[in-house]
């Protein structure tokens, strides 16, 4: 079975993670922040990843802690759960719309942490959650989920469908990536024998 369970505790805040990548999007979420919520639900939802997550933190000062530490607890999870990689399908990508807005992802499941962010809001905020915060998640998420992620806002104008369809593009491009493949079984997807090294 592909699971693990992260617990992490700070002054800031206090968080416990768990997922299944062999589940069927089950989620069972709740940060403390709304939107953060919403946006999770739709990454297992759409990468048939089972994700449970709770969380409090200091979100009386703002929600960046809660934000970017749970996409820490997240991104531990994910590469726990993924062990030494063996008969994954290691990449994926995808173009996703929503509406008026498109976003393109790409993901290597490496064991190499990096992120290429490039989207922009049109605006501050979607309801109370700063927008900027979406770079902080993916970010705490990739460095700590050990892969290397590249996502791209094509076009849009709607902050709302643009967050959505970048968590939509990582978990279908998650969804491929994490996939067994079957003519890879036994065997890790590189010349090298090993992933993250």
């Amino acid at each position: 079975m592909r699971t693990a369970s992260i617990s992490r505790t700070t002054k800031e805040t206090d968080i416990s993670v768990s997922v299944s990548l062999d589940g069927t999007g089950a989620y069972d979420v709740a940060t403390g922040v709304g939107f953060l919520d919403h946006m999770i639900e739709q990454l297992a939802r759409h990468s048939l990843i089972d994700i449970t997550v709770r969380a409090t933190g200091d979100t009386h000062i703002d929600f960046h802690h809660t934000t970017e530490d749970v996409g820490i607890a997240l991104g531990q999870a994910l590469r726990e759960a993924l062990g030494d990689m063996t008969g994954i399908t290691r990449y994926g990508d995808v173009h996703l719309v929503m509406d008026e807005a498109m976003t393109r992802c790409g993901v290597d499941v490496s064991g190499r942490p990096f992120l290429v962010w490039q989207v922009e809001f049109r605006t501050p905020k979607v309801g109370d959650f700063d927008t900027e915060l979406f770079e902080e998640f993916f970010r705490a998420f990739a460095m700590n989920a050990g892969i290397t992620l590249h996502v791209t806002n094509l076009y849009g104008s709607n902050s709302h469908h643009i967050a959505e369809t970048c968590f939509k593009a990582v978990a279908r491009a998650l969804r491929t990536a994490v996939e067994p493949d079957p003519r890879q079984t036994g065997r890790v997807p590189s010349t090298k024998g090993q992933l993250g090294g």
